[in-house]
C-alpha cells in the first residue's frame, strides 16, 4: 500500500529523484486515454467543418498543445518544483499568485467535469441495461467516482504512477475492443457529403482542439517530471511528454469525428452527456465493460488534476500539507459535480465557456512560461524560489501586467454566444475590423493565439539573459542578501 506523500511546494531531494524521461509515457497517455476523446470529435465537427477539416484540426491541435506541456515539462526537471513554484522566477515569488489562481481554477473545473461525465456515463449505461439510472445511480456513481479520485490525490505521486500503469493498460484494451465494435457504425458517404467550413472555423476548430487537450495540462506539466533526475535528456523530456499526452487523443478523437459525422444520433447527443452517447448502439455483453472503461478514463485524468490543483492551492499560500489541500479541492469538486449531474440540462453551453475563457490566461501564461525557460538556459535557485527577497524577487511587476494585458487582448477576440454571461467577450473584433461577433471571424479563437504570442514574446524582452541571472546568484550567495 502507498504512504501518504509528504511532498509539497519543497524542491525535490536528490535522493528522490529517479527514474527516466521515459517514464513520464505513463501517467500522460493514462490520463488522456479517455473515450471522452471520442466525443471531443462531435465537438471540432460542430465548427461547421468537414470530415478532413476536423480531422486536420485535431492533429495541430492535440500535437502543438501538447508540445507545449513538453516544453513547460522542462522546468520540473531543472527545478525539481511543481509548475507552479517555477512559476516563480517569471513573476516572482508573491507575484506568481495570479498565475497560480488561474491554474487552480482550470484544474479543478477539469476534474469537476470528469468526475461529472463519469457519473452521467454510469447512469446511461445502467439505464440501458434495464437496471435503472436515476438520481440513486448518479449519486452512488459518484461516489465512488470522487472515492477513487480523491484518495489517489491525497495519497499523492507514488500511488497516482501505480494506478495510471493499471489504467493505461486496462482502458486502452477495453478502448480498442470499442472501436473495434463501433467501426461498423461508420458511413464514409455521410462522412464526405459535409461541405468545407471556412479556413477562420477551421482555425477556430484547431485553437478549441488546443484548450481541449494540451492547454488544459500545461500549468500542472512540471508536477511529475521534477521527480526525475537534473540530468535527464531535456529532449527525452519534451518528447515523451509530448507523446505520452498525444498518442491516444489523436486516435480517440480521430475515430470521433468520423463517427459523430456518420451518426445525428451521437452527433445530438454529445452536447448533453458525451460519455453516455457513445454507449448507444453497442451489445449488451459490452455495456459493463464500456462502463469500466468509461469510469476509469475518466478517473485517470481527474487524479492528476487534483494532485496538481492540490500544489496550486498551496501555492496560492494555503498552510496546509498537500493531502489536506487535495482535500479542500476534491470538496470543491463534488460541489461542481452535484451541480452538472443534478442540475444543469446542458454540458457543452458551460463546457465551452470554460474551456476558451480560462483557456486565453492559461495560453498567456505558457508563452511566457517557455520564454522564461528559454532564457534562463541554467538550473534554477532552489532558495530564491521561495524567498521573496531572492533574486526573483518578491512582485516581477511586468510580467504580471504583461499576463493581464495578454488576457485583456486575447478575451477581447474571442466570443462565447451560447453563454449569455460570457456575452462580454469579442468587444475587439469590431473596432480591429474582424467583422464583430456576427462575422466570419467570430469562432476563430483568435484571442488563445494572441494570447500566447504576446506572453512568449513579452517575457523574452521582460526575463533577464541567464549570464545576468547567474551573475545576481552569485552575489546573493556571496554577500549572504
Amino acid at each position: 500500500m502507498s504512504r501518504v506523500e509528504v511532498n509539497g511546494l519543497n524542491v525535490i531531494d536528490e535522493s528522490e529523484r529517479r527514474g527516466r524521461p521515459s517514464s513520464l509515457f505513463w501517467p500522460w497517455f493514462a490520463a488522456n486515454v479517455s473515450v471522452f476523446g471520442i466525443a471531443n470529435g462531435a465537438f471540432v465537427l460542430g465548427f461547421g467543418v468537414s470530415w478532413w477539416q476536423a480531422l486536420l484540426a485535431g492533429v495541430v491541435g492535440i500535437v502543438a498543445s501538447f508540445l507545449l506541456c513538453g516544453l513547460v515539462a522542462l522546468g520540473g526537471t531543472r527545478a525539481s518544483a511543481p509548475t507552479m513554484v517555477v512559476s516563480r522566477a517569471a513573476y516572482g515569488v508573491r507575484g506568481n499568485r495570479l498565475p497560480s489562481a488561474i491554474s487552480w481554477l482550470l484544474t479543478v473545473g477539469w476534474e469537476t467535469v470528469l468526475v461529472s461525465l463519469a457519473a452521467l456515463a454510469t447512469a446511461t449505461v445502467f439505464t440501458t441495461l434495464g437496471w435503472g439510472g436515476g438520481t440513486v445511480t448518479k449519486a452512488v456513481a459518484l461516489v465512488v467516482v470522487v472515492l477513487l479520485v480523491v484518495g489517489a490525490g491525497v495519497l499523492g505521486f507514488e500511488a497516482i504512477m501505480k494506478l495510471q500503469a493499471v489504467i493505461t493498460w486496462v482502458t486502452g484494451v477495453l478502448t480498442v475492443v470499442f472501436l473495434a465494435l463501433t467501426a461498423g457504425r461508420l458511413d464514409w458517404g455521410a462522412v464526405t457529403a459535409a461541405p468545407n467550413g471556412t479556413w477562420q472555423a477551421l482555425l477556430g476548430a484547431t485553437v478549441f482542439s488546443m484548450t481541449l487537450f494540451g492547454l488544459g495540462w500545461v500549468n500542472a506539466a512540471g508536477d511529475y517530471s521534477r521527480y526525475l533526475p537534473r540530468h535527464s535528456s531535456r529532449p527525452g523530456v519534451v518528447w515523451w511528454t509530448t507523446f505520452g499526452g498525444a498518442t491516444a487523443p489523436l486516435v480517440l478523437l480521430g475515430f470521433g469525428v468520423l463517427l459523430a459525422a456518420s451518426s445525428p444520433e451521437f452527433y445530438d447527443g454529445a452536447s448533453t452527456d458525451p460519455i453516455g452517447a457513445l454507449a448507444t448502439g453497442l451489445p449488451t455483453w459490452f455495456l459493463v465493460p464500456f462502463a469500466v472503461v468509461a469510469v476509469l478514463s475518466l478517473v485517470g485524468g481527474a487524479v492528476l488534476d487534483i494532485y496538481s490543483s492540490g500544489l496550486a492551492l498551496l501555492s496560492l499560500g494555503l498552510p496546509a500539507p498537500r493531502w489536506v489541500a487535495a482535500l479542500v479541492d476534491g470538496a470543491l469538486m463534488v460541489a461542481g459535480a452535484v451541480y452538472v449531474v443534478f442540475v444543469s440540462e446542458d454540458f457543452l453551453t458551460p463546457f465551452q465557456g470554460f474551456l476558451i475563457t480560462l483557456g486565453v490566461p492559461i495560453a498567456a501564461w505558457a508563452g511566457a512560461a517557455i520564454a522564461d525557460l528559454v532564457r534562463r538556459s541554467g538550473a534554477y535557485d532552489d532558495v530564491a524560489l521561495f524567498d521573496p527577497a531572492g533574486q526573483y524577487g518578491s512582485v516581477r511587476w511586468g510580467p504580471v501586467v504583461l499576463l493581464l494585458a495578454a488576457t485583456a487582448v486575447g478575451w477581447g477576440l474571442v466570443v462565447n454566444t451560447s453563454a449569455t454571461w460570457l456575452g462580454w467577450q469579442g468587444y475587439l473584433l469590431g473596432p480591429l475590423g474582424l467583422g464583430g461577433k456576427s462575422g466570419d471571424w467570430t469562432f476563430a479563437n483568435l484571442g488563445v493565439l494572441a494570447a500566447l504570442a504576446i506572453g512568449f514574446v513579452g517575457q523574452l524582452l521582460l526575463t533577464p539573459s541567464a549570464k545576468r541571472t547567474l551573475r545576481t546568484g552569485a552575489l546573493t550567495r556571496r554577500t549572504g542578501r
